[in-house]
């Protein structure tokens, strides 16, 4: 059956955000820095490998997963495949296709936005990851300080104390695909729930704007980034939340 970005350019997306790319990738680096080299390392949704330089080299065994198998020959095409195995496969049929408690460290980004049903995503960590395993997870944060200020406006005063999630509908996007917004306490209630500490986390694209874009370099706002990505992490400003945490359980 085929995946719903089968029948889109993924690649083409990311052309035009260079700042959101290299900002993920700064955010990536800055939380594998906390951990040691592993053994095994799991990507869920590594689509055609956008990310796997940026920690190929920290695991002597690298799998990609992703339901769709057109962005997974893009991957193979284009990556270095001395320890990367592939695998086609939706995030909740991982368990069936792996050995439980095989993996080191599970690496999630971009992903989460599609998932209603956040039990069975950390249901699937947690089988997967070895006791003491790692996790970096990634969300859309639902309480960023551009949509707080829109709801504000618009007389909703309760707005940060909802931790529902939310669902963001736009015409430009696939309708077979849900994307949701997730409020920060909601994922670190998920993350206790399952026996997950949190280790550090960072605020990512921070200044994600057309127009400071336009008129400001991608150096420049990458050098701002790196020294607003932990501090905004406190107070979960950017519209995007990396955590990195370990599975204590």
């Amino acid at each position: 059956m085929a995946a719903a970005y089968d029948t889109y350019d993924y690649p083409s997306y990311w052309i035009g955000r260079e700042y959101e790319h290299k900002a993920e990738i700064l955010a990536i680096k800055a939380l594998l820095s906390k951990i040691p080299r592993i053994k095994t390392l799991l990507e869920i949704g590594a689509g055609f490998g956008r990310l796997t330089s940026t920690y190929q080299f920290r695991a002597n065994r690298v799998i990609l997963s992703d339901p769709s198998a057109k962005l997974l020959g893009l991957a193979k095409g284009e990556l270095p495949q001395k320890n990367l195995k592939f695998l086609q496969s939706k995030l909740e049929n991982l368990p069936s296709k792996m050995k439980a408690g095989s993996v080191d460290l599970i690496i999630i980004v971009r992903v989460l936005h599609h998932i209603h049903n956040l039990d069975e995503a950390f249901s699937v960590f947690t089988k997967l990851l070895k006791n003491n395993g790692y996790l970096l997870l990634e969300f859309p944060n639902k309480q960023h300080l551009k949509a707080t200020l829109a709801e504000f406006l618009k007389g909703n005063f309760t707005f940060p104390l909802d931790i529902f999630p939310k669902e963001v509908k736009s015409a430009k996007r696939k309708k077979s695909l849900p994307f949701m917004n997730y409020h920060p306490d909601l994922i670190k209630e998920k993350l206790k729930q399952y026996d997950f500490k949190v280790l550090d986390k960072r605020s990512v694209s921070n200044i994600r704007s057309p127009f400071i874009k336009k008129i400001i370099s991608t150096p420049t706002l990458i050098f701002l980034e790196n020294l607003l990505q932990k501090p905004l992490a406190l107070v979960n400003f950017g519209p995007s939340i990396f955590i990195l945490a370990r599975k204590i359980g």
